[in-house]
């Protein structure tokens, strides 16, 4: 690995793309398998999907896919090294203009074309390499929350142009985040470098249909206030596409504030509770509610059943941030 990392790290970008077949993405897959180290769920129904023509082509048109960042997790390549499991990912950061509505384009920072960024997963104890190129045209840089050494912690700005390696181990199990660490902070964060890291416990949990809900907020002016506010990248999607769930399944939402500029949001359902696994470090709930508040890269696990069909509302209870785009409805099936 030592020779490797001084390749890549000589070549910059160009070391990126020479071991493309070494440190790849691999295919972004629901829930967990077999192929790549992960138990497969029991009896766990997900209904499918059936986008509608308005739903396919906001996708297409805006360039950012709120379906492939709810139910798509990255294991990563995995590989064992001296008895124990390696994932490899490859993230590098772009810039791209999207189309948040009809009316409204915006240049994100992103990780590879994403806002949220490929929600990455492991088990606690993985060894993790993530080997990150810049093309976005600034400096910037990736920051794991998480236990890691002062080396691997992302706060040193990469320039556009170079790469670099991180690597420490999954610790600890639970809900953590990466994020661009380069000041201004909030601006990068804010124009979309940030994605989910999920570390499950050795034990797994109990199987559900697991989604990742991230609460986002775009600066459309400059002005250090958000305009428009997002679950998973694109305003209002969620509304307008329903996710469809099954009655009476356990579902479990990885669910991420980071919106900047305000200093708090809420989560909150309709016609239901929650159980609440702060942070994901614990495998009982610490509580149960229907409407909880999180700052800026707090995150939670939050688990419920709906016992009755029909469409529920989920949003912040603070109503200007979801009548700006963060709102979905669950569509509840039998």
């Amino acid at each position: 690995m030592d020779r490797q990392r001084r390749k890549i790290l000589e070549l910059g970008l160009g070391g990126i793309g020479l071991i493309g077949g070494a440190i790849a993405c691999s295919p972004i897959g629901s829930n967990r398998n077999n192929e790549n180290n992960q138990p497969t769920p029991k009896k766990v129904v997900i209904p499918p999907m059936s986008l509608s023509e308005a739903a396919q082509t906001r996708i297409k048109t805006s360039g950012l896919d709120p379906i492939a960042a709810l139910r798509e997790f990255d294991y990563g390549k995995v590989s064992q090294e001296n008895g124990r499991t390696v994932r490899e990912f490859e993230l590098t950061a772009r810039s791209k203009t999207v189309k948040l509505n009809a009316s409204t384009d915006f240049i994100t920072w992103n990780v590879n074309d994403r806002v949220p960024g490929p929600t990455l997963r492991a088990t606690e104890g993985d060894r993790i390499r993530i080997a990150f190129a810049n093309r976005g045209g600034h400096a910037h840089s990736l920051h794991f929350h998480g236990e890691h050494a002062s080396a691997m912690d992302g706060v040193t700005p990469i320039r556009n142009g170079a790469a670099t390696i991180y690597e420490f181990d999954a610790l600890p199990y639970g809900v953590h985040l990466y994020h661009c660490h380069v000041a201004p902070v909030a601006r990068h964060i804010g124009k979309g470098l940030y994605g989910m890291f999920i570390i499950d416990p050795p034990t797994p949990r109990p199987p559900a249909d697991e989604m990742v809900l991230i609460m986002g907020g775009y600066d459309i002016d400059g002005d250090g206030r958000n305009e428009m506010y997002a679950f998973n990248g694109l305003p209002h999607f969620y509304m307008q596409q329903p996710i469809a769930v099954q009655q009476n399944q356990l579902l479990r939402l990885y669910v991420l504030n980071m919106i900047e500029f305000d200093p708090v949001a809420t989560f909150h359902v309709h016609a239901n509770m929650f159980q609440v696994y702060r942070t994901g470090r614990g495998m009982t709930p610490t509580e149960e509610t229907d409407v909880i508040t999180m700052g800026t890269a707090e995150r939670h696990i939050l688990e419920l059943q709906y016992r009755f069909t029909g469409k529920y509302m989920f949003h912040p209870h603070q109503d200007a941030i979801a009548e700006a785009g963060c709102m979905g409805l669950f569509d509840v099936v039998a």
